[in-house]
Order: C-alpha cells, then sequence, then structure tokens
C-alpha cells in the first residue's frame, strides 16, 4: 500500500524509517519531510494544515493509510476532514478526530475529562483575562512553586513554574491581560505542583481496545542539570528505571483503562496515539497532560524497540481489529540524544552545514530540523538531529550515542551530556 506521513520532525523520520521497513509498505510520502525523509521516502512539499493540498496529494499518489505526525492538523481537524469528504473517506487516517483532539488542544478540556473519569492528576483551576484578579487569589491558596499552563497549543513552550508568589501574579497576568503565548494564553490553567520524577506512557487504540508501548522519559530544559528554559526535548531513555511492574500496573488500571473508556463514554473517537505525561509521586502515577499523537523525541526511542511490523499495526488500528495483534518489544534499552541549534529554544541561525553522518557506527540518526541544499544536509530548525543507540543497558546505549555525536559537526551544535543523569 502506499503511505503518508504528515510532519518534518525526528517524530516523522523515525516513522517513515520504521514503516520504510514493512513489506507491506509499496511507495512511502512524507510531508513535507526532511533530509532523513528523504532518503527512504519521496518528500511532498506542502503544509501539515493545508487540508486541500493533503487531499490533491492523497488522490495524485494514490495513497491509503496517512499517519499524522504533529497536534495541529489533529486539533484542526484532519481526520473529520478526510471522513467528510466522497473522495478520501475510505482513507485510513492514524490520528484522533477534532473533538478527541481537544485531549491536547486545550488544557481545560484535558482537565475536565480527568475529573469526570476520576483518573489521578493535579488539582486545577482556570482563568481568563475577564477574573485575572481570582486567579491572583487562587494563587494565594497555593503553595510554591506555582504551575500556569496557556490552555491552547504553544508548541511545548506554554508551561511556567515559578518559585515567587508576586511573579506567578505577573505572568498569570501577562498571559491573559499581554497574550503572552498569543491565542493559547486567553485561558490558563493554575494547577497544584506535583513534586516526583516524570515519564511517558504510549498507547496505542483503534477506539474500544488499546494496546500499551514501552514507556519513556525526555528530558525537557536547555541545560545540565534539567535548568534553563523548556525546549521541545533535548534526549530520551526507555525503558524508564523506575517504572517496576507494580507501577505499570497502576498506570493501566488507573490511567490507561479510564482513558480509554472515557473517550468510549463521552463518545469521543480515536484511532492513533495517546501520549500521557505522568508524575510519580511517592508510588503513584498522576497525569499531567495528554498529547494525541507521539512525543519527539520519545518516539526515536520508543518505535525503535517495536519488533512488530508497524504497517500491521496501522492497519488494524484502522480496521478496529487493534486485540487480534501481538505487540513484540526490544528488551534493549534505547537512548537518543538531540544535537540543536546554538541559541535554540531562542533565537539561533539556520542553514549551517552538518558533517560527518557518513562516520556514525552502530547509532541510528534521526534528522529534525534538517534539510538538502546543494547536495549538502543543512540546519533548518532548533532540534536538528537526534542520535539514536541500543544497549543491554540505558548506560551502555548513551555512552554509544555520546561516542558518535563526536563524529559530527555543524557551527554552534549544542547537546546536553548528562541524559539520564537522574536514573
Amino acid at each position: 500500500m502506499n503511505i503518508l506521513v504528515l510532519g518534518s520532525g525526528g517524530r516523522e523520520h523515525t516513522f517513515a524509517w520504521k514503516i520504510a521497513q514493512s513489506n507491506q509498505c509499496t511507495n512511502l510520502y512524507v510531508a513535507p519531510g526532511n533530509s532523513g525523509t528523504s532518503a527512504i521516502a519521496t518528500n511532498l512539499d506542502l503544509s501539515v494544515t493545508d487540508f486541500k493540498a493533503i487531499k490533491d496529494a492523497v488522490i495524485a499518489n494514490d495513497i491509503e493509510l496517512v499517519v499524522v505526525g504533529p497536534e495541529d492538523p489533529l486539533v484542526q481537524g484532519v481526520h473529520d476532514f478526510f471522513l467528510e469528504d466522497e473522495a478520501l473517506k475510505n482513507v485510513a487516517v492514524i490520528g484522533p478526530q477534532k473533538a478527541a483532539a481537544e485531549l491536547e488542544g486545550s488544557k481545560e478540556f484535558a482537565k475536565e475529562f480527568m475529573s469526570r473519569h476520576n483518573i489521578p492528576t493535579a488539582a486545577y483551576q482556570s482563568f481568563t483575562k475577564d477574573n485575572v484578579e481570582e486567579g491572583h487569589k487562587f494563587l494565594e491558596t497555593l503553595n510554591a512553586p506555582y504551575v500556569l499552563k496557556a490552555d491552547g497549543l504553544a508548541a511545548g513552550k506554554g508551561v511556567l513554574i515559578l518559585n515567587d508568589l508576586d511573579e506567578a501574579k505577573a505572568e498569570l497576568s501577562n498571559m491573559l491581560v499581554n497574550a503572552k503565548f498569543g491565542n493559547a494564553s486567553a485561558k490558563v490553567v493554575i494547577e497544584e505542583f506535583l513534586d516526583g520524577i516524570e515519564l511517558s506512557c504510549f498507547v496505542l487504540t483503534d477506539g474500544k481496545d488499546y494496546k500499551i508501548l514501552p514507556t519513556a522519559k525526555d528530558y525537557k530544559r536547555i541545560g545540565e542539570g534539567d535548568t534553563g528554559l523548556n525546549t521541545g526535548g533535548m534526549g530520551a531513555v526507555s525503558p524508564v528505571p523506575f517504572a517496576t511492574d507494580d507501577f505499570l500496573s497502576k498506570i493501566e488500571n488507573q490511567i490507561v483503562k479510564p482513558t480509554v473508556e472515557g473517550l468510549q463514554k463521552d463518545n469521543l473517537p480515536y484511532v492513533g496515539f495517546i501520549f500521557i505525561g505522568l508524575i510519580k509521586v511517592g508510588d503513584d502515577p498522576k497525569v499531567i497532560e495528554y498529547n494525541v499523537r507521539m512525543g519527539d523525541p520519545e518516539t526515536e526511542v520508543v518505535l525503535p524497540r517495536l519488533k512488530t511490523d508497524l504497517v500491521t499495526i496501522f492497519k488494524a488500528m484502522a480496521k478496529g481489529t487493534l486485540a487480534d495483534v501481538a505487540i513484540d518489544i526490544d528488551e534493549r534499552a534505547a537512548t537518543t540524544i538531540m544535537l540543536v541549534s546554538g541559541g535554540y529554544p531562542e533565537a539561533y541561525e539556520k542553514g549551517k552545514e552538518i558533517t560527518g553522518l557518513e562516520k556514525v557506527e552502530d547509532s541510528i540518526v534521526f534528522h529534525a530540523g534538517a534539510k538538502d541544499t546543494d547536495g549538502k544536509v543543512v540546519t533548518s530548525g532548533g532540534r536538528v538531529m537526534a542520535v539514536t543507540s541500543y544497549g543491554d543497558t540505558y548506560q551502555e546505549a548513551i555512552k554509544k550515542s555520546y561516542q558518535n555525536i563526536e563524529n559530527l559537526h555543524f557551527d554552534k551544535m549544542y547537546y546536553r551530556k548528562d541524559i539520564g543523569f537522574d536514573l
């Protein structure tokens, strides 16, 4: 079958890499793709939110399956667009419909969903510019640190964790009144701070049944020791060493099952990935957030550990027969280290030539913010490449990635040298 992956990052390169291994894939397309996907698929120069252009590409290339990488097209209703179009309605789409994508599109929606279905999470209230003063009063009832979350999509940067009450009040006003994150912060959720260690759980669902993929832990902060500004993610490790069988059982029974059952009860059609951001508080898991797609860079450590044919899984999800598929996981650990442009996550330069790719051995390089220009691979984004390795332990895998990073170079290249430091 002909398959289209929507997106241009490391997550989408990883999807393409895994799909290309299937003998069920005839022709593979990625839109818009990057320098990594161009080596294994045909890149299509179109925007992930230009549904008309996507339709034209699907028809022109006889595409039967569309895998949606990022959240934007899902929140804007790309799956609904396919279902409502006579020419597209029989094309399988991996990604939830618009109503269910609100789990990521709105923090308040997600919080109300968790409350309704008794899913453990932090206590919260939400505010708009019309009741900023009430927000200030609510902050006074909480202990530091204070967590402020823009309700809408803010490219992973709409969460502030502040230790000073006056600063928290000022930032709440800045988000609501001065639109610090644009429309995304027209509403802000304030929630209690949960003290613990974070991890991510990834679930596949066809809307009624589910399969749980390996856990992963990513590292969001730009600086070593988890300091500095939030990023899209600087590295990841899978499996998570502290996720014992007992803890994983709690995640499934207290969070995964009620989430999938809640989607059915609320009539929220869902065929795709559920990415559950968790925190381990004591011995118990609590939900920080839902995402309605795979994480990045977690995809770069989760999918390499999946032995089962990914196309077989996607076809079963689309047909509603996911329960019949056995998921086989590689016992080895996988780790990834993200190479980023100097200055990221703030201003950075693009167009820097990347050298040394041919010297990498025994690691997989997933391209993210990189593109082909005049026969060279150059930087085109903040997060440039993810270097993934396997190992019998996560320490061994991390060591292998760092050894290979020494072969790679671009001007002002930066990466964290302490991924896995807290495990």
